[in-house]
């Protein structure tokens, strides 16, 4: 049988009144330990009966709280012309490495098949190649970039936007490498 004092705090529970103050009502003591929240609570079967010799507590694991954490927003791209084409621009150096990139391969195609070197080149036809060229990925390029896309949206692995303009940038250097040796050499490297 339970004394009236203990059916008051175990009745108090929906009254608001938090457990260290129902608690320090009936102690005389100052210390009063302060109960956890997330404290694991084991229920058991106090019956006379045999029935339930194996009893097993059950308890409650306390709650995770992790944060949860939204992508970032993805920030806006201007599409102004001026923008878009600025010296520090996501344009001018990766239209100029796409082209070198291009370039610089069928340089060395045509070097290899034809032995001309790249002024030779240039000089026989291939002024027409290299206008068309450049404005075919001119336009290619600078249509993303006017709707709104980002390069490094659709960057991914191995092929990464990074990766695009070092290799433009490698490609550009090999072709003023490839013009300024031939030059020197006085006719094709190969």
């Amino acid at each position: 049988m339970a004394t009236p004092a203990m059916q008051s705090i175990l009745a108090r529970p929906v009254s608001g009144v938090t457990a260290r103050a129902r608690f320090s009502q009936f102690t005389p003591c100052s210390y009063v330990p302060r109960l956890q929240r997330n404290a694991g609570m084991q229920v058991r079967c106090m019956a006379e009966d045999d029935q339930n010799k194996d009893v097993t507590p059950i308890t409650t694991p306390p709650p995770t709280s992790q944060p949860i954490s939204f992508p970032p927003p993805k920030p806006k791209v201007s599409t102004k012309f001026s923008d878009v084409l600025a010296f520090s621009g996501p344009a001018p150096e990766r239209i100029n490495g796409r082209l070198a990139m291009i370039g610089f391969v069928a340089a060395m195609a045509v070097e290899l098949s034809k032995g001309e070197d790249v002024l030779a080149q240039i000089s026989n036809g291939g002024v027409p190649w290299f206008g068309g060229t450049s404005i075919v990925l001119t336009l290619a390029s600078l249509i993303p970039l006017f709707k709104g896309g980002s390069v490094e949206s659709r960057s991914e692995g191995i092929m990464s936007s990074d990766a695009e303009l070092w290799n433009g940038r490698f490609a550009m250097l090999g072709l003023v490498a490839l013009a300024f040796t031939e030059f020197v050499k006085g006719g094709a490297l190969v």
